[in-house]
């Protein structure tokens, strides 16, 4: 008899496991779209080893469901991962399961960590790790494992427009190795890699990107032309 009532204490906990996390899932999803564009001014600062990467103001377009576009006259090392990657994925419900991870404590914030994961061969992401602030439904730090990367951590700050679920500061921790850098930037990195020993290189596996968001124009309207490449 007792063995019956801990199977129906378990089951029914699984239940409920279950609904929160659908739950959380859900308000993400409804806050993200609550954004059908916007445009936004993000100055960049990248600190890759091996190489000098200054400062670059850029200009961003969104639009749903996935058009985005970054115009700088430098070179922008604009992750995407942080962008849309997250939210398209987010938005195909059936090509993915979403596993709850319990409550984490995210810079004094208590978090509930989703752990999601891609049902479909072709993803692109292959784990997410989402620790989501319930009472704004915001995530604050993301996990992000994808095939052509490696791994993305993200760490978002919210301000002006957290009615929106956009960021007024974002933080990725890269893997130098793995992720796709802009052409040029790649180049030096390579060129300075054959100058360093084995046991230098080994230390330097990680750089920082860091992209401060200001000047919003959400749901203003934004023109189809904006991002089709110019010849």
């Amino acid at each position: 008899m007792k063995q019956v009532v801990l199977f129906l204490y378990i089951f029914i906990c699984s239940i409920s496991f279950s609904q929160t996390v659908d739950q959380t899932v859900d308000a993400l999803i409804k806050k993200i779209n609550l954004v059908k564009d916007y445009s936004v001014h993000a100055n960049i600062k990248a600190d890759i080893p091996l190489i000098r990467v200054l400062p670059v103001n850029a200009t961003i377009y969104f639009k749903q469901k996935d058009k985005f576009k970054v115009v700088s006259k430098g070179i922008a090392i604009l992750p995407k991962q942080g962008f849309t990657d997250v939210t398209s994925f987010l938005l195909k419900k059936s090509s993915y399961m979403a596993v709850d991870g319990g409550t984490k404590t995210i810079e004094g914030i208590t978090t509930h960590l989703v752990t999601v994961i891609p049902t479909v061969d072709n993803s692109e992401i292959v784990l997410a790790k989402l620790y989501v602030d319930t009472k704004r439904d915001v995530i604050l730090k993301t996990e992000l494992t994808t095939r052509g990367s490696g791994t993305v951590v993200i760490k978002y700050s919210y301000g002006t427009q957290v009615a929106f679920g956009l960021p007024d500061e974002m933080t990725f921790t890269i893997d130098i190795k793995k992720f796709k850098m802009p052409k040029s930037v790649a180049a030096d990195i390579s060129n300075s890699n054959k100058d360093k020993s084995s046991k230098d290189k080994s230390k330097e596996k990680t750089g920082v990107i860091v992209i401060k968001l200001t000047d919003y124009k959400v749901n203003k309207g934004i023109k189809d032309d904006v991002f089709k490449k110019k010849d």
